[in-house]
């Protein structure tokens, strides 16, 4: 699924995002990089129909979509704290968005019971999110954001609540489910590695503007790898 996204302008308080041309081609898998407040999840809200820009088209397959309510987009979105559902099991969240988009509910159950044995949560669907792991949590999320086959999977900051061995861990869980899912990943980070891992191609996102789209070895010959050098020698460990 290409998305495109182009002459986008948005005013959220006193911040800015202005973002000429974004593109993820079909079974790419998009980082976006850059500071603390240079407007990444502000810039997947939009994309996702949260937040309407003033101006500006997103397209999706060549057909306009910035229209659409966020429930018609086709889209999927892990925010950065997961938000489960606190009331409801782990089969329950993953079986809800289903049911509100007219699955059966046995059909419902056995995706969820086939995500779960996928994502290793099996034993955990009748636990309430309070009770898992930041990493069990994480899985959970995945598998309701899959559940409903999304066309694009949006991941606000999917790794920065875990440790670094369960951080290892999640990446490669990433990297398994946009190879067999056979999905577009828009993935925002604050992490290089994550980038250098994950991506097919990475964007850096600066003052609410691009300033660079390319592969992720081209982004770490440009000057705007230069706050990440201390991170870029830790890829050489892994």
């Amino acid at each position: 699924m290409s998305l495109v996204a182009r002459n986008i302008l948005l005013d959220k308080e006193d911040y800015r995002l202005r973002v000429e041309r974004l593109v993820a081609e079909r079974g790419d898998y998009l980082v976006i990089l850059g500071p603390s407040g240079a407007g990444k999840t502000l810039l997947l809200r939009t994309l996702a129909g949260l937040e309407r820009p003033r101006r500006g088209e997103i397209l999706l397959n060549g057909q306009r979509i910035d229209h659409l309510p966020p429930e018609e987009r086709g889209f999927a979105l892990v925010p950065q704290d997961y938000a489960l559902w606190p009331h409801m099991t782990v089969l329950e969240n993953i079986v809800y968005p289903q049911a509100v988009r007219g699955v059966p509910r046995k059909e419902a159950e056995e995706r969820a019971e086939h995500l779960a044995r996928r994502l290793g949560i099996e034993r955990l669907l009748d636990r309430k999110p309070s009770t898992l792991s930041s990493g069990e949590q994480q899985r959970a999320a995945l598998a309701r954001a899959l559940a409903v086959k999304p066309r694009v999977l949006l991941l606000d900051e999917p790794l920065a609540n875990l440790d670094p061995g369960a951080r290892q861990a999640g990446r490669r869980l990433l990297s398994t489910i946009h190879r067999e899912e056979k999905i577009t990943v828009i993935h925002v980070t604050h992490s290089i590695i994550d980038a250098l891992v994950l991506a097919t191609r990475v964007a850096y996102l600066e003052a609410g503007r691009i300033t660079c789209t390319c592969t992720p070895r081209e982004f770490t010959r440009t000057s705007w790898a230069r706050p990440y050098l201390d991170e870029l020698e830790a890829v050489k460990n892994l």
